[in-house]
């Protein structure tokens, strides 16, 4: 059974920072592309970050400069460093896991970037 489980989210003031973990298991986590979704109340599901198998990186316009995403492959761990952040990064964060075509996703966890 595959499970994708994110972890630390919360709620932090503009300009604060929060590191967001993903714990997989069930699949060979080296062969995937682990990415971050966000999703804002009223709006599409949109890609973060994207960390590919062979070690690639990208991410949106949006988020450049202050997120970073990273992998642990020994321990089956993705995660997403986020500094410097915006109210408009207020959103569910999740946790994907893609290999040519399968998909999994997290449950994942809110984000709140409020004073």
């Amino acid at each position: 059974q595959v499970q994708l489980v994110e972890s630390g989210g919360g709620l932090v003031q503009p300009g604060g920072s929060l590191r967001l973990s993903c714990a997989a298991s069930g699949i060979t986590f080296s062969i995937y592309t682990l990415c971050w979704y966000r999703q804002a109340p009223g709006k599409q599901r949109e890609l973060v970050a994207a960390f590919t198998s062979g070690g690639s990186t990208n991410y949106a316009d949006s988020v450049k400069g202050r997120f970073t995403i990273s992998r642990d492959n020994a321990k089956n761990e993705v995660y997403l460093q986020m500094d410097s952040l915006k109210p408009e990064d207020t959103a569910v964060y999740y946790c994907n896991a893609d290999f040519i075509g399968m998909r999994y996703w997290g449950q994942g966890t809110q984000v709140t970037v409020s004073s």
